[in-house]
């Protein structure tokens, strides 16, 4: 997509062939020190590429995102960085829908140099969605948001994450709404500046654990769910503990715009069985929305 026209809902249009194509399961590519020495690689950048490339072989043919986690390969330095861009320019060649969950999030030229290496025409890290954070207030992330929809791309800012370290801050209360709500209402009303006009979904999605026990964020959800058009990306099943035959209890009526993420668990029985568990977990999801 880079370089192309402005098409201003071809985020939405790759996420709903994916979901119709193959599914809604995300495989996350995080090569954990651990997991590079379990598959048999060596803990250093070549490692670092044979697996990451393994795992995108192994699931190409029944997924159709990825999510690689740039943590693991900016650990390596510059050649760590190297290897994620031949890995995000690969993906992509193959059709898959790439969201890179970064987390960025910053000020002013800060946070414009972040947007510039993430979402302009020419940035060297190619992806689809960018995972932010907003705790330097949303205003700070209108320049990514407003270059994410120019360019046809997403963001996924972080609202409940599934980790048990963010509860005290994102269930903190001002007045009648948590910090995760407030936040969820200034993306709703940013994605529907953002949203192009016959597109499914916007181009500011939300990040939302599915480990999350917050009964009022998700009412306040499901209640804006025709104004949200926002994608949800929820981390959390597999090792974190949520199952994938438990969508629909935990996500209700948002479950069709639910992106499910799942890493550890893919490389359960190694990595040379990730295409048979990443199959049978998108056949979980499936059976659980047809259900």
């Amino acid at each position: 997509m880079n370089g192309g026209p402005f098409l201003p809902d071809t985020f939405s249009r790759k996420l709903e062939n994916a979901f119709s194509s193959k599914g809604h399961l995300c495989v996350g590519i995080d090569p954990h020190e651990a997991l590079i020495d379990e598959s048999g690689f060596t803990v250093d950048s070549q490692g670092l590429e044979r697996f990451s490339m393994k795992l995108l072989d192994e699931v190409t043919d029944v997924v159709s995102i990825v999510k690689p986690q740039v943590s693991f390969f900016e650990r390596f330095g510059a050649v760590g960085f190297a290897v994620l861009e031949r890995l995000l320019s690969e993906a992509s060649q193959r059709g898959l829908l790439v969201i890179a969950d970064a987390k960025r999030g910053d000020i002013g030229s800060t946070m414009q140099a972040y947007t510039d290496a993430w979402l302009s025409k020419n940035a060297p890290f190619i992806c689809d969605g960018l995972t932010l954070s907003p705790y330097l207030g949303i205003g700070s992330l209108h320049g990514a948001i407003a270059a994410a929809t120019e360019r046809g791309k997403a963001v996924f800012v972080l609202c409940a994450t599934s980790n048990p370290e963010g509860r005290e801050i994102q269930t903190a209360a001002k007045g009648d709404s948590s910090v995760a709500e407030m936040i969820a209402k200034q993306v709703i009303e940013l994605n529907q500046v953002s949203a192009a006009s016959g597109s499914r979904f916007g181009n500011v999605g939300l990040v939302v654990g599915a480990t999350v026990d917050d009964p009022h964020l998700f009412q306040t959800l499901k209640v804006q769910k025709e104004k949200l058009r926002s994608p949800i990306l929820a981390p959390g099943f597999g090792a974190q503990g949520a199952e994938l035959s438990e969508i629909h209890r935990i996500f209700g009526s948002l479950t069709p715009d639910v992106i499910c993420s799942v890493s550890r668990d893919i490389l359960t029985d190694g990595i040379d069985n990730a295409k048979r568990r990443a199959s049978a977990a998108q056949e979980s999801i499936n059976e659980a929305l047809a259900g």
